[in-house]
């Protein structure tokens, strides 16, 4: 077989997969791919010529500050702390002009509860859903969830970094 009609044939192929994808079409030129009911995209095209914004690791703020210093009662548990970390992420975002709704690669760096001996990912879940996968929220990011065995912060069982896009019809706040 001749290697143009074979790669014809590749890209025919990735193409036919990536149109079976269900996508949502956003105002803003996104195009977010969902499978299943897992509230975080597979796939996500951004549009030519937006800006890209990367946002550095965020852990959660102190909640308890009676509690020891770095110290994960200082912090609360993984679904607090997760939930403190998007908010925080929020906050940065709104001074940028942007919105959780921007975010399209999330990361999210998870170390071991010591109350449970394991990684609380049902915890980071519910802290996540309520901001991503709402009816006044409903845009996911793709994202990956690492098990890590501690963070610089000893307090910390969470830690989020995202990456944003600002369209280019959406002006810099």
């Amino acid at each position: 077989m001749p290697r143009h009609t074979r790669t014809l044939g590749i890209l025919t192929l990735v193409s036919a997969m990536a149109a079976a994808l269900p996508a949502a079409h956003g105002a803003d030129g996104v195009v977010r791919h969902h499978e299943g009911k897992f509230p975080i995209a597979s796939a996500i095209e951004v549009p030519a010529g937006a800006a890209t914004i990367y946002l550095s690791g965020m852990g959660a703020p102190v909640v308890d500050a009676k509690a020891a210093p770095h110290s994960i009662a200082a912090y609360g548990d993984t679904q607090a702390q997760t939930r403190g970390a998007l908010k925080r992420i929020e906050d940065t975002l709104k001074t940028l002009g942007l919105t959780m709704g921007d975010i399209v690669q999330m990361h999210i760096y998870m170390a071991q509860d010591p109350s449970l001996g394991k990684l609380d990912f049902d915890g980071m879940m519910k802290g996540y859903t309520q901001f991503f996968g709402t009816a006044a929220q409903p845009d996911l990011p793709t994202r990956s969830a690492f098990g890590v065995a501690h963070l610089a912060n000893p307090g910390w069982l969470v830690e989020i970094e995202v990456t944003a896009v600002r369209p280019p019809a959406k002006k810099a706040g």
